[in-house]
């Protein structure tokens, strides 16, 4: 089970308003600001990372809040459309009210594969899902005052790509990945692997005359699936190079060790492991309470913060 990819490491997206970005999940959705850094590549904007109590792969939402001053994203093929998260049985109805009395667009329950399930947009427009899985998801989840663990989302449950044709794509979630195809309704396949109990479902939508997608503000950047260590990121590495697409080089994030490539039907996809994780350099007790910045940028700290929006 160790060389595998173990579902889904994390999910990074594009917001607009820092300020805003910060109340909406932490506020509303109710998720603990795991870490607060600085793009590696745009020391100026923030990179905020969302999750449960440890910053457990499979729970981890980050953000590049790039400002209102960018143009709002457009959903469509070659994209990452929906971020799914697992709720619990009996939390819909909560959700419904908490995010009517937030003024949160959503639509009322639906069903899909046996599940019920909720649609929303953040406030950039960004959708997402809240489902109850068929099995209870057993993650212990971050709680609040005022969304408890009695409604509290417990990570990710799937994410949905939509392309003009799924068959590359679903070649690099079976042939590289390890996942299998489990079932289809209509024009959704639903892809899971069995290496985890969570987090471990890719839904791909074949939509063959919709436009490609524009990802700005309000979209997913890119999606990661997750390793046990940086000695499996390499073999998965050469999968990738073996399959004939390009991959980077390891890349240092200082919480866990990257590749990146983009699947055939345009989505870019991160390989990351699980080492050394988000306790380096905060204890689990002080997640995400100071800005952490990577160490090229430590000198410039004074500069950066003066830019920097301040969050509460």
């Amino acid at each position: 089970m160790e060389n595998t990819i173990n579902g889904i490491h994390h999910i990074t997206a594009i917001a607009g308003d820092a300020r805003t970005n910060y109340d909406f999940y932490t506020r509303v959705l109710g998720l603990r600001m795991v870490k607060k850094t600085v793009n590696f590549d745009d020391p100026n904007t923030y990179h905020f990372y969302y999750g449960d109590e440890n910053g457990t792969p499979g729970s981890i939402l980050t953000f590049f809040p790039w400002g209102n001053q960018i143009p709002a994203g457009r959903r469509g093929t070659r994209q990452a459309t929906e971020i799914g998260y697992s709720v619990p049985e009996g939390s819909l109805d909560f959700w419904l009210k908490r995010l009517e009395a937030n003024k949160i667009t959503y639509n009322k329950p639906a069903e899909k594969f046996g599940e019920q399930y909720l649609t929303f947009l953040d406030p950039d427009g960004l959708k997402f899902e809240l489902t109850v899985p068929k099995i209870t998801d057993n993650r212990i989840p971050w709680t609040t005052p005022e969304v408890t663990a009695d409604f509290a989302t417990r990570g990710f449950h799937n994410v949905t790509i939509t392309t003009n044709n799924i068959e590359e794509t679903a070649k690099v979630l079976t042939d590289i990945f390890g996942y299998r195809l489990v079932e289809q309704h209509v024009n959704r396949f639903r892809f899971v692997t069995d290496a985890v109990e969570n987090a471990n479902i890719v839904d791909l939508v074949e939509a063959p005359g919709e436009r490609a997608g524009h990802v700005a503000k309000g979209s997913v950047h890119h999606i990661a699936f997750r390793v046990a260590n940086d000695d499996i990121l390499m073999e998965f590495r050469k999968k990738v190079l073996d399959a004939g697409l390009q991959i980077t080089d390891k890349i240092d994030r200082n919480y866990f060790y990257s590749l990146y490539f983009r699947e055939p039907g345009g989505v870019l996809f991160e390989i990351a492991s699980d080492n050394p994780g988000f306790a380096t350099d905060e204890t689990v007790e002080q997640l995400g309470s100071g800005l952490m910045l990577p160490p090229q940028y430590e000198p410039r700290r004074e500069q950066i913060v003066k830019v920097l929006p301040v969050l509460n």
